[in-house]
């Protein structure tokens, strides 16, 4: 009869925003006049958080013959080595990317944290003259859209950098054509595949490890800062948010404008 067992597959999509291709259009449009001009665009998100510990890991790897990696039979997370979040910034011009591996809370604060430390340790170096930083992201999560905490840490950046930063979001449901996710975290997932993530520090060897044909270099730290959730955002600390809306969809694309002139740091 022409059956056959197979699994599930992701195709099916929810209903589909009327402005979405004109959002990806105009992020396109947006990154290549940055690029044309010099000035840096990442994409940034959240990996998939991961237990810590000798967990079974999706995949297979090169081991003699009937000595396969031995892990445990649940996955029940270790109270001790928790899960890790790694947050990701991904350079669209120079196929390289910053990882920070964060063990607390997954927060618009650790978000921007991670961008800082990509900007001070990658983004400088290599843009020594920008002027100008474009962000893409998914519009949910700790980088999204209508997340207020999001925006007021993206001034404290824009403050200490001196950087005019520019967000464009995703439309929702479509987080998978967020470059950061099939130029940099798949190749993360490939690299690991089969290993047991036993301890943070082979996580973050891991990651740092990842290589591509097409060059792709990856940074990764251990951030081992606290990010307390449920932090709330006020009227008045909204209002001290230098943000302009663009013209055309400002709830997923908008300027913050340093409020001072800082030495870049």
């Amino acid at each position: 009869m022409n059956y056959s067992l197979q699994s599930n597959r992701k195709t099916t999509e929810g209903k589909q925003h009327p402005d979405r291709d004109a959002q990806f259009n105009y992020i396109n449009q947006k990154s290549r006049g940055q690029q044309r001009r010099g000035q840096p665009v990442i994409s940034v998100d959240t990996k998939k958080k991961e237990l810590v510990g000798d967990f079974k890991n999706a995949g297979r790897e090169w081991r003699p013959q009937g000595d396969p990696e031995k892990v445990r039979g649940h996955d029940f997370i270790d109270k001790e080595l928790g899960k890790v979040a790694p947050y990701g910034v991904y350079d669209l011009t120079r196929n390289n990317g910053w990882v920070s591996v964060g063990i607390d809370h997954d927060t618009a604060a650790f978000a921007v944290a991670t961008i800082r430390q990509w900007w001070r340790k990658m983004g400088r170096p290599a843009y020594s003259e920008a002027s100008h930083l474009l962000i893409t992201a998914d519009s949910g999560g700790s980088n999204g859209a209508r997340n207020r905490l999001w925006k007021v840490e993206l001034q404290k950046l824009s403050n200490q950098t001196g950087l005019t930063i520019t967000v464009c979001h995703f439309p929702p449901g479509t987080s998978k054509w967020n470059k950061i996710e099939h130029r940099m975290f798949s190749f993360i997932t490939k690299n690991w595949r089969g290993k047991p993530l036993t301890d943070r520090v082979t996580i973050v060897n891991l990651i740092g490890s990842t290589r591509t044909k097409e060059g792709l270099n990856i940074r990764c730290e251990l951030d081992t800062n606290n990010y307390p959730k449920g932090i709330k955002v006020s009227d008045a600390q909204m209002e001290k948010v230098k943000l302009e809306k663009h013209e055309f969809h400002g709830d997923w694309n908008y300027t913050i404008y340093p409020s001072k002139s800082n030495k870049r740091k």
